[in-house]
């Protein structure tokens, strides 16, 4: 029977890594998905025929009530609530394995001295350190995203204090594991409610400062250390399937977490450590002069419906409108005129990683008409219009000009060289990271004011009138 378990683990490792090789391309990720999920699926029953499982009936009634949670939600969370799912769902996972590092570290503590070995002890606690932190961590991002929290909490001395709470953690988790591993009296429940305390402080301390600007590297972040901390809880318990996903989703996090912050030009630590953002929502002062030039929809649509070339860059705006049905319709008549019309996306759109992606596949946007920042910046100074729907920061071209702008270096679409902008704003405001944008002030640019919806329906009118 172990032999059976062990190759059902190796199976499912083979289709997670596989669904995760699948989701890098939106034309398999849905398959991919699925592919994962069925991996999962292999390891969660081969786990209950592990010899000397007990209490399958209690874990058959959490799968069965989470599923059920997980899926009702799922069904009805909208597009632009995703990211805050997402985060929850991470800390939920983060929260698990710190949840296995307890019962493990109080049942050792319950057990004679000298009984578990120092590499089992190690990993019990710094797998419950990084999943404290995560769960604790996702619960704030998780509420910056759903207005809850609807700023960045700062004060002086605030990193000091954070150091200290993490050096209090790690020093309560050195003496447990020594108590563990038999070289000094065992921990008691106490000192390990301790541990737990200062870990999920910590997890709260550093994400309180961070703007909400940098929640989806945040949230990448989280999700490595939520894989992390699983896969040193499955070397605790023993379980090859916990290891070879929790270093999966790790080593994915990871990487997406320094290719995020490298769209943004800013290192990892400059997003955890930096307070960027806690001012957001304020206009920075001297970012951009001059007066904003409105336009009348009918305008706007006469102007991309006699163009050769348009693109679009959406942002996170075009999700909260929902007016992604819209601007694919509007493609679709541009496009039935003779018009190219092409999708630029960047990296950091939107709340999460490829926010933008799923929003336009689920408009029926063809793959083949979206395109990354680097394959559409240089298509920029033949466009005859870019329009800019809800996108502010990722458009920003202070980012290339300003050297006292906050996000100067990070690499914008380059909408500004094309021959027409038409933005479609909400209003005045400065962007989510609180940085003005010159773009809206510049000679080629005109503003179309209101909802995203409303304004690409007003479009679509247009160009049937002509």
């Amino acid at each position: 029977m172990d032999q059976v378990i062990l190759a059902s683990y190796f199976a499912a490792a083979v289709l997670l890594i596989l669904g995760l090789r699948r989701m890098s391309s939106p034309v398999t990720a849905r398959n991919g998905i699925v592919w994962a999920g069925v991996g999962m699926l292999v390891a969660v029953v081969a786990t209950f025929f592990t010899p000397g499982m007990h209490n399958r009936v209690p874990m058959v009634i959490a799968i069965v009530v989470g599923v059920a949670i997980a899926g009702w939600w799922g069904q009805r969370v909208p597009m632009t609530g995703m990211p805050q799912m997402i985060a929850l769902f991470n800390g939920m996972g983060g929260g698990a394995a710190g949840a296995i590092a307890a019962v493990e570290l109080l049942q050792g503590g319950a057990a004679p001295a000298a009984q578990r070995p120092a590499d089992v002890a190690i990993l019990a606690v710094v797998g419950a350190v990084i999943g404290a932190v995560s769960f604790s961590g996702s619960l704030i991002a998780f509420s910056k995203l759903q207005g809850i929290l609807r700023k960045a909490f700062t004060f002086p001395g605030q990193n000091i204090v954070n150091l200290v709470v993490l050096s209090a953690a790690v020093f309560v988790g050195v003496l447990i594991v020594l108590g563990e591993t038999g070289f000094s009296a065992h921990a008691g429940t106490p000192m390990i409610a301790l541990f737990f305390a200062l870990a999920l402080a910590f997890g709260v301390l550093m994400t309180l400062p961070i703007g909400g600007a940098d929640m989806p590297v945040v949230i990448s972040l989280y999700n490595a250390l939520t894989g992390l901390a699983v896969a040193f809880e499955g070397y605790v318990l023993g379980n090859a399937a916990m290891i070879i996903a929790g270093m999966v989703v790790g080593a994915a996090g990871t990487l997406l977490t320094q290719l995020m912050a490298k769209a943004m030009n800013r290192s990892l630590a400059n997003v955890l450590f930096s307070g960027f953002g806690a001012a957001e929502g304020a206009e920075a002062a001297g970012g951009a002069a001059g007066a904003m030039k409105p336009i009348e929809a009918d305008d706007a649509a006469i102007m991309m419906a006699y163009a050769d070339k348009v693109v679009i860059a959406p942002g996170y705006g075009m999700a909260v409108a929902q007016a992604q049905h819209k601007i694919w319709e509007l493609t679709e008549l541009l496009r039935g005129r003779g018009v190219q019309v092409k999708f630029g996306i960047h990296p950091v759109a939107g709340r999460m990683p490829g926010h933008m992606n799923v929003l336009l596949a689920e408009a029926g946007v063809p793959y083949d008409l979206i395109y990354d920042i680097d394959e559409i910046n240089p298509e920029f100074p033949t466009t005859d219009v870019a329009l800019v729907i809800g996108a502010n920061d990722t458009v920003n071209p202070g980012a290339r000009t300003d050297t006292t702008s906050p996000i100067y270096g990070m690499p914008v679409l380059e909408v500004d060289k094309a021959k027409n902008v038409i933005v479609i704003k909400r209003g005045r405001g400065a962007g989510f990271a609180g940085v003005e944008n010159p773009l809206f002030f510049g000679d080629n640019t005109r503003m179309l004011y209101g909802d995203g919806q409303e304004m690409a329906a007003k479009l679509i009118q247009g160009v049937k009138q002509l």
